[in-house]
Order: structure tokens, then sequence, then C-alpha cells
């Protein structure tokens, strides 16, 4: 075969090209780093690039988006809940203080600002947010905990209740003792104050979340009476009612507080009255009974012992928790936590994504910690206070009005004085037990707080063993991706370094080989 310099020009020419687009193949190498550029460059590297691609992206979701975000929330719902600790740790101290049977007037006055100074904090604490949404507040991240001002809404609420929300109040008759002065005390209308007209009484009460209440709204309070068939001797539970309004198996009394609810309650078996300016349920002896037959049967799906109590409210004081964040309630033609009558308390846990398949839940919801009853409590204690100081004044009034007395008024002062220690001695017995008991109350609430700042920790723990991990996974894709599509750059620069110079090789030879024809042989 013969090889004619056309042929030897066209395979030069065509070797040339090729180790050209060899070296700008690796030129491109060099710019971009990256072993391929296009897909067709190396369909398996270009295939195992965009699975690791995605595979980094996702991690990188995950370690530098969603595990730094659900760190801060845990954060500020941890501070939020020892901030509450450290609250009720301090009540505690007050009651502490309070239950001593030996305070004067300067240390009870102390202990009832500092109760009052607590109070008022320890909902506000509820209000903590993160980014502008609130972390106690379930789903529900663009609402407030608590009222931030006073406001008039009308909210018909329904309370589930167990029986062992029943306790005793101990209300201290004073008849007109408070009103008494200097200028009054031996008019006729207080010729009622003597030392025989003072006494205390007690009475069975449920004490609702919220005082202040609607007195003209439709009181409802329904359960399971607990009674035995005579014939099969089974349990048998019947639904009852009692409602203000005469439909139900017994009438709600409204009864206000000027009205001495506690002695009707205290004297009558059959009482069932609502106070709506201290939001109480005062039960008489056999309607205490009724509901303490409330029990749960486990062999039904239904929760007998449950106690629902409907009632209404409209005026809110800034600090009011408000109602949709614990119960069902209506309010404004909006229902809210329709699910709670039917038993299905869903819980309203937020979950962060934060790994492969892996969610964390990074909120404590209010009904957790921020239980109504700390508040509740905290204004019977500081009522109580308030009437200690009030009687206390009334008796020093007197001391001071006898100092300057006739003899006449002296006597009838006198009479006065022995119906306000007698009044004082009562509020003090009150007010000690209340403090005595306090202390069992915001133990347990201190117990609640707790458990929600260990579950908090908990949760923090494993969100770091996950960061730990994600971590981990995001170094190693990152590797398998950069040893999938990086180039070593000292080997891609000694092969172009090679391809330059077989390029310009091959120009000399194919210079030379293109001056040499046939011409120069004739």
């Amino acid at each position: 075969m013969r090889i004619t310099n056309k042929i030897m020009q066209k395979n030069n020419l065509s070797n040339i090209n090729t180790n050209k687009i060899y070296q700008d193949k690796l030129s491109n190498q060099m710019s971009t780093q990256k072993r391929v550029n296009r897909p067709s460059d190396d369909p398996v590297v270009a295939i195992r690039a965009l699975r690791l691609r995605s595979s980094v992206t996702e991690i990188s979701q995950y370690y530098s988006k969603n595990i730094p975000d659900a760190e801060s929330w845990l954060s500020v719902t941890e501070d939020g809940l020892k901030n509450l600790s450290q609250i009720i740790t301090n009540m505690i101290t007050q009651c502490n203080k309070g239950a001593n049977s030996y305070l004067d007037s300067s240390n009870r006055q102390i202990i009832l600002e500092q109760l009052k100074a607590l109070g008022d904090e320890v909902y506000t604490t509820g209000d903590a947010d993160y980014a502008g949404r609130y972390v106690f507040t379930g789903y529900r991240t663009d609402t407030s905990l608590s009222f931030q001002a006073g406001e008039t809404k009308k909210y018909s609420i329904t309370e589930q209740l167990k029986n062992d929300s029943i306790d005793t109040v101990t209300n201290v008759n004073m008849g007109k003792l408070l009103e008494l002065n200097t200028s009054n005390y031996n008019s006729g209308e207080m010729g009622s104050v003597t030392e025989q007209s003072i006494d205390s009484v007690e009475a069975y009460r449920i004490r609702l979340a919220y005082d202040k209440c609607n007195e003209d709204s439709t009181l409802k309070i329904a359960f399971h009476e607990k009674s035995t068939d005579p014939d099969t001797g089974e349990s048998i539970y019947t639904p009852t009612t009692w409602s203000s309004d005469g439909n139900g198996d017994a009438t709600i009394q409204v009864v206000h507080s000027y009205q001495d609810p506690y002695t009707q309650a205290a004297t009558d078996p059959d009482a069932i009255i609502f106070v709506p300016e201290s939001g109480e349920m005062l039960l008489g002896e056999n309607r205490y009974n009724q509901l303490m037959t409330a029990k749960d049967d486990a062999s039904t799906s239904a929760d007998e012992s449950e106690i629902q109590i409907t009632y209404e409210k409209s005026e809110w004081d800034k600090g009011d928790l408000r109602p949709e964040h614990y119960f069902y309630c209506e309010a404004d033609g909006i229902t809210y936590n329709e699910s709670y009558l039917d038993g299905e308390r869903e819980r309203q846990d937020i979950e962060y994504d934060v790994g492969f398949n892996q969610t964390i839940r990074i909120n404590s919801t209010a009904d957790e910690c921020f239980n109504h009853g700390i508040g509740r409590e905290v204004d019977d204690l500081v009522n109580a206070l308030q009437e200690v100081q009030d009687i206390e004044t009334v008796k020093v009034t007197i001391e001071s009005a006898m100092e300057t007395a006739s003899e006449e008024d002296r006597a009838i002062l006198q009479t006065r004085l022995d119906a306000a220690e007698k009044a004082l001695t009562l509020a003090n017995d009150k007010c000690q037990k209340l403090f005595e008991s306090g202390i069992t109350t915001f133990q347990k609430h201190l117990d609640d707080a707790n458990l929600c700042i260990t579950n908090c920790g908990t949760r923090s723990s494993k969100l770091e063993l996950i960061k730990t991990r994600m971590q981990n996974q995001k170094t190693t894709f990152e590797t398998l991706k950069s040893e999938n599509e990086d180039i070593d750059i000292t080997e891609v620069a000694i092969q172009l370094s090679s391809a330059e110079l077989t390029y310009e090789a091959a120009l000399m030879a194919t210079g030379k080989v293109m001056q040499t024809t046939l011409l120069n042989y004739i």
C-alpha cells in the first residue's frame, strides 16, 4: 500500500487535533478543578456526583439550618423553664416564711409584696418567644400565652377536671367589721359587730381556672354518677347534669361574694353555688359525695371520672392566660380544641427534621408547666394575707380610739376590739394553714417545672449526639463527593505539561514531514 503525503497530512492533523482536544480537556479540568464538566464526559462519575451532591445538600440542611434552629428553640425553652422553676422556688420560700405564726405586720407586708411580684412574673415568663414565635403555645406560635393588655372578649369555657380537684376552703365571717372606723363604731349598723358574730366556716370547693366570670352565663356541671344495680350488683354510671337554667338534674345558684356564699354551702348539704367574682363552685356535703363517686371504669372506653364544668368569661386582665391554649372553648364563632371533649387530647408537639428519617421534639406546651393553679394559689395567699392586714388595721384603729374615748364609748370599743381580735385569730389561723398547704401545692408545680426542664435537657443532649453524627456524615459525604468530582491538581498539571510537550513535538514533526514532497526527488 502506497502512503502518500496527503495521507500523512491527514493522519498528522487528526492526531494533532486529538491531542489538542485532550489538552483542552485537561485545561478545563485545571480551571474548574472538576473531573467532569458534562455528563457525557463520564456518565458513571456524573450519576454518582448527583447522588452525592443530593446527600451533601440534605445533610447541610440538617446540620447548618435545622439543628441550629432546634438548638436555639430548646435553649429559649430551657431558659424560660428555669426562670419558672426559680419563681416557684421563691414562692415556696415565701410560704415557709408565711407559715410562721409569729409574723408581725411589716413581715406580712413584705411577703404580700413578694407574692404579688412573683404572681405577676410567673406567666410573663411563659410568653418567651424565639424569632417572633411563642415557644410554649403549641401550634399557635403567633398567639401569646397570656393577654398582653386588658380585653373584652366572650369565651365559653369547658374545664375537664377530676374529683381530686375538690378541696376545702375556709372563710372568716366578719360581717361589717372591716367597715368599722372611728366615726361609725357607735352607729346602729355596727351593733352587730360582736365577738359572738365572728366565726369561720369550711365548704367544699372547686376552684376554676379563672375568676371574674360572667354571672349571667349558663353554667353546667356534667359527670357520671356511680350507683349499683340492685338486681345484678353491677356498677351503673348515670350521666348527671347540674345547670343554672333549671334544665339539669339539679340547679346551680349564683351567689355573690358579698352574700356569704360559704356559709350557705356549709349549712345546706344540697347546695351548688357559683361565685362569679372568685371563680369558685361551692358544694354542700351531699353534692360533694355525689361528685366523689365519679370513678373511671376500666371496662369502658369512656372516662367516667371526668367532671366537665362549662361557664363564660368576657373581661380579661393583662396577664390572664388565654383559654384556647388549655381548654375546649368557643369565642367569636371559633371553636378551639374540639377533640378534648371526646377524650382525644391532641399533643401539639413541634418536631424538627434533624437527620435522615429522624425528628426531635423541640417544644414544651403551657399545660405541662404553666398551670392556672400557680396564679390561683398565689391569689388565695395574697387575699388571705390582705385580710389579716385589713383586720389588723381595724384593730389598731379601735385601740387608738380607746385612748381618748369616754368610759361609755370605751365599753363599746372594747366590744368591737374583742370582735377584731377573734377575727384576727381566725384569719391568722386560716392564713397559716393556707401557707402550709401552699408549700405542698407549689412543690407539685415545681416538680412539674423540673420535669419539663429534664425533658428539655434530654432533648438537647439527644440533639447534640445527632449534631455530632451529622457533622461526621457531612465530612464523610463531602470527602466522597470531592474524591468523585475533584481532580488531583498535581497529576492533571503533569498530564497537561506532557500534553503540551507532545503537541509541540507533533507540530515540529509534522512541519518537517510536510516540507518533503515527491518534487524534492525529481
